[in-house]
């Protein structure tokens, strides 16, 4: 089960790694969210993983899963779907602007170099 889980977070990992460095908007977002959701498997992960097993620690209980980062995550899932919303409305802002979703604007220099006002 430990394989199983490691394996998911470095797919989630490499794959919002990979997303994040492309040129477009629409990618860099996804690849962002991928990544959350990788941070958030691995604080999860972290509380033990138990099946059946107590979430708190009581007598005669020897098997026990930690509460704390379950309740990590849920407040990371909070967080990263109101971070999710805001660079999604900039995005859009940019996007509306002017009229192409790439990451990188070429300057001014680049635009004089190719004979563009």
């Amino acid at each position: 089960m430990e394989f199983l889980v490691a394996s998911a977070i470095g797919v989630l990992t490499a794959a919002g790694l990979y997303l994040v460095l492309r040129l477009r908007t629409f990618p860099v977002i996804l690849g962002m969210s991928l990544l959350t959701y990788a941070v958030n498997v691995f604080l999860f992960a972290s509380g033990r993983l138990t099946i059946g097993a107590a979430p708190v620690l009581r007598d005669g209980v020897e098997v026990y899963t930690d509460p704390l980062p379950q309740a990590l995550v849920l407040t990371a899932i909070v967080i990263s779907f109101g971070m999710t919303a805001v660079v999604v409305m900039i995005a859009l802002g940019a996007f509306l602007g002017s009229d192409d979703d790439y990451v990188d604007d070429p300057g001014e220099d680049a635009k004089e170099a190719e004979g563009q006002p």
